[in-house]
């Protein structure tokens, strides 16, 4: 399998995570899966701290943005070459 990889300024590293996130709609907190809806939750909250970094979160949205183009491509190639296999031509003609 090949790897794809890009490099980041170290300087830049944490603009490009908090960029990513933020165009994406990370959220800092999610729903705590020990959370109880109806009580039963002493001491737990109904939300907690996102476990998903926002490192791990950048790199599935940019795997997730190439397998969309990917497919995206393809499946405009793939109706354009459709559409070109397609007869349109229609003979119409004025009753006599």
């Amino acid at each position: 399998m090949a790897v794809f990889s890009i490099e980041i300024a170290d300087a830049d590293v944490q603009r490009v995570l908090d960029s990513v996130a933020g165009n994406y709609s990370r959220p800092q907190q999610v729903v705590n899966p020990a959370f109880v809806e109806g009580g039963g939750n002493q001491g737990i909250s109904e939300l907690i701290d996102n476990p998903e970094s926002k490192a791990a979160f950048a790199n599935r949205t940019v795997r997730d943005f190439l397998r969309e183009n990917v497919s995206a491509y393809e499946r405009r190639l793939l109706k354009e070459a459709a559409l070109q296999q397609l007869n349109t031509s229609i003979t119409i003609q004025d009753a006599s």
